[in-house]
This record gives C-alpha cells, sequence and structure tokens, in this order.
C-alpha cells in the first residue's frame, strides 16, 4: 500500500510581484516581508521577531494604545498587566502630561521615554521593543541606543491617509526607517490580507531559530519571506507555493494598489480632510464644549 500527499499549492507570480509593488513604497532597508491574516497577527509577528533578534523581552508602550485583542500583545492596552510591559505617557498636547503651550513639547515626551528606559535598566531588564503609531525620530534614537527595535504601527495610518506621504512614519523624514512595520486588513480593502515589513537582519535573526512562521490559512509559504531589492533576488523556494487563497489574496493586494494611485487617493484624503478639518473648527467655534481639534488629514480628533 502506498501513500500520497496532495494538496492545492502551486506556483504563482502575484506574491513575488505584491511584495515588490509595496517594496517601492517603503524605505530600501524594509525589504522583508511576511503575509499573514490581519493587523494582530502583523503585531503578533512583529514582537515575536524583535524579541528573538534583540534577545531582550521587555517592551515600551503608550498608556491607552490600542493595538489589537491577541494575547501576546495585550500589554499595549490596560487589560493585562505584565512584568515586560514599561508604559510612557501618550503625547497628547490637549489633555496630556505636557501641553501645547511647552517650549519643546516633543523633546519633553520622548524624554519621558528615555525615563522608562533608565528605570528598566535600573530594574536590570533590557526593552527589546518600542511600538508606536505615530513614530518620533528622538524617540527611535533613544530605543536603538537601548538596544532596541522601532514598530512603526501603520495599521490604521498607512495607505495614503496621512496625505502626501504612503506611510506615516515618513512624515518623520526621508531619513527615518522604522525596523518592523506592521499592516492591516486596509492593504486588501478589509480581505483578510496584511503584511509585516521588516530588514533583513531581523528576518534572518528569526530565521537562525528554525522554527519556521506558519500560517494555517495562507500556508507556511504565504508568510515567507522574500528580499526583493538586491539584483539577485533570494527567495526561499516555498515562497512561491501558494494556496488559492493566498494567489487572490495577492491580487487583491495589487488591486488596492493600483486604485490608490490610480485614483490618487492620498491627494484625496488632503483634500477631505482639509474640508473636514474646516467643518469640524466651525462647530467648536460655535459650541464651546469642543475644546480641541486634533488632525492630520484623515486622521481627525474632537476633544470634549
Amino acid at each position: 500500500m502506498e501513500v500520497l500527499n496532495t494538496n492545492t499549492r502551486f506556483l504563482h507570480d502575484h506574491l513575488l510581484e505584491y511584495a515588490q509593488r509595496l517594496s517601492h513604497t517603503l524605505p530600501e532597508k524594509l525589504n522583508v516581508f511576511y503575509f499573514v491574516n490581519s493587523g494582530s497577527e502583523a503585531n503578533d509577528l512583529a514582537l515575536r521577531l524583535a524579541r528573538q533578534y534583540t534577545q531582550h523581552e521587555d517592551v515600551i508602550v503608550l498608556d491607552h494604545n490600542f493595538e489589537n485583542k491577541l494575547y501576546i500583545v495585550l500589554f499595549h492596552q490596560d487589560l493585562l498587566v505584565l512584568e515586560d510591559n514599561f508604559p510612557a505617557p501618550i503625547p497628547d498636547t490637549y489633555r496630556g502630561k505636557y501641553r501645547e503651550d511647552h517650549k519643546d513639547v516633543a523633546q519633553v515626551y520622548a524624554d519621558e521615554v528615555r525615563q522608562v528606559i533608565d528605570k528598566a535598566h535600573k530594574r536590570n531588564r533590557k526593552q527589546g521593543l518600542t511600538s508606536m503609531t505615530l513614530t518620533q525620530t528622538l524617540v527611535c534614537r533613544y530605543v536603538r541606543r537601548a538596544g532596541g527595535v522601532f514598530v512603526a504601527d501603520e495599521v490604521q495610518v498607512g495607505l495614503g491617509r496621512v496625505g502626501k506621504h504612503f506611510w506615516a512614519f515618513q512624515l518623520q523624514g526621508e531619513d527615518f526607517t522604522p525596523d518592523v512595520v506592521p499592516m492591516g486588513k486596509p492593504i486588501g480593502n478589509g480581505h483578510s490580507l496584511s503584511c509585516m515589513a521588516t530588514t533583513q537582519e531581523i528576518a534572518e535573526a528569526f530565521t537562525a531559530t528554525g522554527v519556521e512562521y506558519f500560517n494555517t490559512k495562507y500556508s507556511t509559504s504565504f508568510s515567507a519571506q522574500s528580499c526583493i531589492r538586491e539584483k539577485v533576488i533570494s527567495i526561499q523556494l516555498a515562497f512561491l507555493a501558494l494556496g488559492l487563497e493566498g494567489t487572490q489574496s495577492c491580487a487583491i493586494g495589487l488591486a488596492v494598489l493600483d486604485v490608490i494611485e490610480k485614483e490618487d487617493l492620498g491627494d484625496n484624503a488632503t483634500k477631505v480632510g482639509i474640508y473636514l478639518l474646516g467643518l469640524l473648527n466651525e462647530l467648536q467655534y460655535k459650541h464651546p464644549i469642543i475644546g480641541d481639534v486634533r488632525y492630520l488629514l484623515r486622521l481627525l480628533v474632537s476633544g470634549l
């Protein structure tokens, strides 16, 4: 009696093409991509890679920061207090610890992170990861100096939603490059497609463990990695072997990028954001209960 093993995987160019299209929107150093189901899974994987690369367990997060509901990243919220959680105050210039009238509000909030690092070191602990949605160059400098990596969470702010830049971390300037960038289901317009981009060094440290990242929906190969910016393309052999759903997901991701580019949705976010800002400012003028309108084009918050 013989055993026959069959599956629905097959070779297709969509995955490589999609990774290459994404790479064109990112700094050159971010050239390794893991494809997953959701932003939650992308953040979960970011934590695993960061801890393996730095060999540190601790995490610096912002107070009240929402990431997702996976147990391993619940330290991003107030729902779970862990020994390896080191919260820093959220940089809120309206109700936060430091207000907009401070002479250098960015510096003092960054200094709060530095104090968190110093406090942790006094307890003989070291941070392996800092995760923030709207990144700061000063914070990143402190974190890397302490041996950590910087995660720029683009789940809710990427894909041109800040207007002139495709990713929110690019607001920090062309020279700023985070170490890990998780992306959520918006890259598939709500379809179960997400991604985590990182550097070759961090990916290699994770691969060296011998524990392959496994995704049950898209198969192991769909969440493998590819270094696509070099002249000689380095790909794990299984990377091109996709299940049907993985191929469809890549096609959806490519279609989303096509629409963003052809319809110039980044410019649309700028126009709509400015228009909405004007309306909210009018409401603020009419209703004293509205104390503040904070905005970054499509990302607007009203303070009561």
